[in-house]
C-alpha cells in the first residue's frame, strides 16, 4: 500500500510539473526517515506549492496530506489515510455522492426494526 501511495504521489507531482514555470521547480524540502520499527516519514516541498507528507508504519498503515495549486487556480488540499480499510482520501475538490432519498431512508428504518427471524437450518430434516 505505501509503495502505491508514493508511486501515486509521484505521477501527480510529475503530471503538475510538465509544463510552464513547473519545469523550473526547485526542492525546497526532502525529509525520507524510516526507522528500524517499519515505522516512516516522508515530506518534500518545492517553490512552485508543492506539498507532500506522509507517515505510516510498514505496508499497514500510512496517513498524510498533499497540497497544490490546479492549473486553473483552484488550491487542492488532500488528506488520506490507508489502512485495512482502504484508501480513505478527503478533500473539497473530490466529488460526493448525492444524498441518499427520503424513501430509501424510511425503508433501512423500516427493516432494521423489524429484524427477519433466524432459521436454524441444521434442525429442519
Amino acid at each position: 500500500m505505501f509503495k502505491f501511495v508514493i508511486v501515486l504521489s509521484a505521477l501527480i507531482t510529475v503530471a503538475l510539473c510538465a509544463g510552464g514555470d513547473d519545469q523550473s521547480a526547485e526542492t525546497l524540502k526532502y525529509v525520507n526517515v524510516v526507522n528500524s520499527d517499519g515505522s516512516y516519514n516522508f515530506e518534500y516541498s518545492s517553490s512552485n506549492g508543492i506539498d507532500f507528507g506522509e507517515s505510516g508504519v510498514g505496508a499497514s498503515y500510512a496517513k498524510g496530506s498533499y497540497s497544490y495549486t490546479s492549473p486553473e487556480g483552484q488550491p487542492i488540499d488532500l488528506t488520506y489515510t490507508a489502512d485495512e480499510n482502504g484508501y480513505q482520501p478527503q478533500g473539497d475538490h473530490l466529488p460526493t455522492p448525492p444524498p441518499i432519498p427520503a424513501y430509501i431512508l424510511k425503508a433501512l428504518a423500516y427493516i432494521e426494526s423489524h429484524p427477519f427471524p433466524q432459521v436454524n437450518l441444521a434442525k429442519r430434516k
